[in-house]
């Protein structure tokens, strides 16, 4: 029998809200993810990252994350999605 895969797609959303927690509340791997709507391996490729602006610490090996890094995290998101990707076939200005 082979050994049990660790599940490292997308988990549900969370069950909590960000937005009620103190800034200093550490927040796991798992938790971080059902916030933001990514997988593990997503978060793992953003911290080899040293330049990704979500920051993270380790405490006993695990990467953990402040509420209050990924709340600014969040907001910072939304910002580049206010002001919209280059549309293809846009013009330049010149």
């Amino acid at each position: 029998m082979q050994p049990q895969r660790k599940n490292r797609g997308r988990p549900p959303p969370a069950t909590f809200d960000i937005d009620t927690l103190p800034g200093s509340a550490n927040l796991t791997v798992l938790e971080t993810c059902a916030v933001l709507r990514r997988t593990p391996s997503a978060l793992e490729l953003w911290r080899r990252d040293g330049t990704h602006p979500l920051k993270w610490r380790y405490v006993d090996g695990k990467p953990l994350y402040r509420a209050d890094a990924v709340r600014e995290y969040m907001e910072l998101r939304n910002q580049q999605t206010k002001k919209g990707p280059p549309r293809k076939g846009a013009l330049r200005e010149q």
